[in-house]
């Protein structure tokens, strides 16, 4: 026994001995071998060369530190988390036309087709669609909950514990008494934003509720840099809420000191929310809800189809379909949206678009909430501005709204940005629609918004100081994690 301890020991020792003399040498091979498996990870599996180029660059020049950043923000695991939980089906319930419709403008036969395609949903038919100003649909959402009788599915990104996250989780809590059978699905980073968090309240009030990609531990930091930034409510299987709308007080007081806009959804399409709302559900709790439509077919004229993007096998469908709408262009595109950091090809569309005769219009907020955000898309506004688009700043209060029209006959309303973490890294829900009516409701509030904004011209944007335009080409590296 004593010579086995005396040989472990001098083992031991032998070691300790190697690894005081070239411990320069263990460490720099350690961290040569993690880089080279991490660098070559990302350029076999980052579609863009600009991200790969990025955290590569990363890994190489900050050893160890830019493996772990790597290993904690920069891995994709909600693919193979969907896949370790089985793939979601949701058929739909015979809502496929046996002839699928056409966009009355023959240009928009393609983008139409495109969708189908990328998101293999169809266009349904027989929809009717309003718009409104956020105060005024949170009151619509507050009346159709205490309607509710069967269920009431609610996702958003932000549950404020403020006087909205209150009134909304009172009738949340009715619905549960009466017996309606309610999920509220709150994105675990978006559930912090109040201190104490609206889940507390939502459990006291028996509502079942869930956090998306939510955890304390170190372990799974990384799904922290992916966030369910989708707006979809639905009641009783027939009557659904989508937009940009969370669940805060600003848009309540009186005035406001937030806008945005949210959608009210009758008719087909709204199983096209239904199923994206089952979907994140079943990945965040393993259980499977009904998703079947119920309400009647044919209660308006609007042809529409619903586009849930985010970074497992949706990844880059929404980019597409932007890139595909300003393309179809032949006269206008109007754009509405808070935070505006395009990728290279989304600003050569825009500016292709303008050289070519089209109207190209872009409304931001002149003081947006995020500085960062602000600053990155100032560097990329002067080359817009020179090659003809039209770019107008709104006025205070900050505008949280992203709507986008074409040709006064297609329009896309709902969660998504024109920034890398909008078209890569968040789950997002919008809806499309084709028809002059839907489009000419959102031009309406386009307008109003052109009103109470101002036209930026190039000199305006070339004669910022130099430090000024340091701090923004700065920012706009940050491009691909804004």
């Amino acid at each position: 026994m004593d010579a086995f301890i005396a040989h472990w020991w001098y083992l031991y020792g032998a070691a300790q001995e190697l690894l005081e003399t070239y411990w320069p040498g263990i460490v720099a091979a350690s961290g040569f071998v993690l880089a080279f498996l991490f660098s070559t990870h990302a350029m076999l599996h980052k579609r863009e060369a600009r991200s790969a180029a990025a955290w590569t660059g990363l890994i190489w020049l900050v050893p160890f530190i830019g493996s772990l950043l790597y290993v904690l923000i920069g891995v994709n695991r909600v693919q193979r988390r969907a896949h370790e939980l089985g793939t979601v089906s949701l058929e739909l319930m015979e809502l496929c036309p046996t002839v699928q419709p056409r966009p009355g403008p023959p240009h928009q036969h393609s983008l139409a087709e495109l969708g189908n395609r990328l998101t293999g949903l169809p266009l349904l038919p027989g929809n009717h669609l309003d718009v409104y100003e956020a105060g005024e649909a949170f009151e619509l959402m507050l009346n159709a909950v205490d309607a509710a009788h069967h269920s009431v599915y609610l996702a958003t990104y932000i549950f404020g514990n403020d006087a909205a996250g209150k009134r909304l989780i009172d009738a949340l809590g009715r619905a549960c008494r009466r017996g309606v059978k309610v999920r509220v699905l709150v994105d675990g980073l978006g559930s912090l934003y109040s201190f104490p968090t609206a889940m507390w309240r939502l459990r006291h009030a028996g509502v079942p509720a869930a956090r998306f990609l939510y955890s304390l531990s170190p372990l799974r930091m990384s799904y922290m840099n992916l966030r369910n930034h989708r707006k979809v409510m639905v009641v009783d299987g027939q009557l659904g809420f989508t937009g940009g709308m969370n669940i805060r007080a600003g848009y309540l007081k009186q005035p406001a000191t937030l806008h945005d806009v949210h959608l009210s959804v009758e008719g087909p399409v709204v199983e096209h929310l239904l199923k994206s709302f089952v979907a994140d559900w079943q990945f965040t709790t393993g259980e499977t809800l009904e998703a079947v439509y119920r309400g009647p077919f044919g209660v308006g004229t609007a042809l529409a189809r619903g586009i849930s993007a985010g970074p497992d096998s949706d990844v880059g469908k929404r980019r597409l379909i932007l890139l595909a709408a300003i393309g179809s262009a032949q006269r206008d595109v109007r754009i509405v949206t808070p935070y505006f950091v395009p990728d290279q090809a989304l600003l050569t569309a825009l500016s292709l678009a303008a050289l070519r005769g089209v109207r190209v219009q872009v409304v931001l907020p002149e003081r947006n909430n995020l500085r960062v955000v602000q600053w990155a898309s100032t560097h990329v506004l002067d080359w817009l501005v020179r090659d003809g688009v039209e770019l107008y700043f709104s006025a205070p209060p900050f505008d949280h709204a992203k709507l986008m029209t074409v040709d006064s006959s297609w329009s896309l309303v709902g969660s998504g940005n024109w920034d890398a973490r909008s078209l890569r890294l968040n789950f997002e829900f919008d809806l499309e629609c084709y028809g002059d009516e839907m489009a000419g409701r959102l031009n309406r509030l386009i307008d109003r918004r052109l009103d109470q904004a101002r036209l930026v011209s190039l000199a305006e944007l070339c004669g910022q100081s130099y430090l000024r335009r340091l701090r923004n080409a700065f920012c706009y590296l940050l491009e691909p994690y804004l």
